[in-house]
């Protein structure tokens, strides 16, 4: 039997077409990144049923939230931008209950991309729908001809994201037109870019470990570096494992 942390991983969803059938999917960077750093990834596909995702939960460790398109603005008051692309919304309406689910709780997650900013609103916070319009005098976080493209990294000391890097200069992939705009309570921010966007958030409170980057650090276009933000997950998810006695983690 293994003894290693199960990590639960969100799955991507796409409707039925006229042409193929419902599916679901999860890009293979996720959950080879969550095996090279120690961890036994598992897939979540999307469910209706609380209760069974309950159940789901009582048997994982620790869950990564992932990347993909858009959250739907409306669903936090909001006006939709002509720039946002949604998710699914059997996607969203799942992620959401899932991210609720983590936080209630305590249950060590980390959040990638979209999976950040779930994070962000479902505990209160809101986002910048259109970087270009909501800041205009930011970088460019977003090059639809360079996937790679990257920009400077600013890191908090004493955070996970300084442990990760330690001193000198960062850098990192960027592909997103959305950000946080104010910060759920409960989290501070660990790391920005030069231009004050927010990059990298971390739970300020001793009882939940809880963490997300702006930024991918499965992508191919992720460095060395970024590979060991899912090492220090995985470590931690360990270390609440064991604090807690839930499961003896190798």
């Amino acid at each position: 039997m293994s003894t290693k942390p199960l990590i639960g991983i969100n799955a991507e969803f796409r409707a039925m077409k006229k042409d193929s059938p419902a599916y679901t999917f999860l890009a293979a960077n996720y959950f080879d990144s969550v095996l090279a750093a120690g961890g036994v990834p598992v897939v979540i596909p999307p469910m209706d049923n609380e209760d069974d995702l309950q159940a789901v939960l009582d048997r994982l460790d620790g869950v990564l939230l992932v990347g993909g398109a858009d959250l739907d603005p409306r669903r936090d008051g909001f006006m939709l931008h002509p720039t946002v692309r949604l998710l699914d919304p059997r996607r969203e309406t799942f992620d959401r209950m899932l991210a609720r689910l983590v936080a209630e709780r305590r249950m060590p997650v980390f959040g990638i991309g979209v999976g950040m900013q779930l994070l962000n609103v479902s505990l209160g916070g809101n986002l910048f729908l259109h970087l270009p319009e909501d800041l205009p005098s930011a970088v460019p976080h977003f090059d639809p001809q360079d996937r790679a493209h990257r920009h400077g990294l600013n890191v908090r000391r004493g955070s996970l994201m300084a442990r990760v890097y330690g001193d000198g200069e960062i850098r990192v992939n960027s592909m997103h037109h959305m950000a946080i705009d104010e910060l759920a309570p409960g989290f501070v921010v660990t790391a920005r870019c030069p231009d004050g966007v927010i990059e990298a958030i971390e739970s300020d409170s001793e009882e939940w470990f809880a963490l997300g980057t702006q930024f991918h650090p499965e992508s191919e276009s992720a460095s060395a570096l970024d590979i060991r933000i899912f090492e220090e997950f995985v470590d931690g998810v360990r270390t609440v494992v064991q604090s807690r006695g839930l499961r003896v983690a190798a």
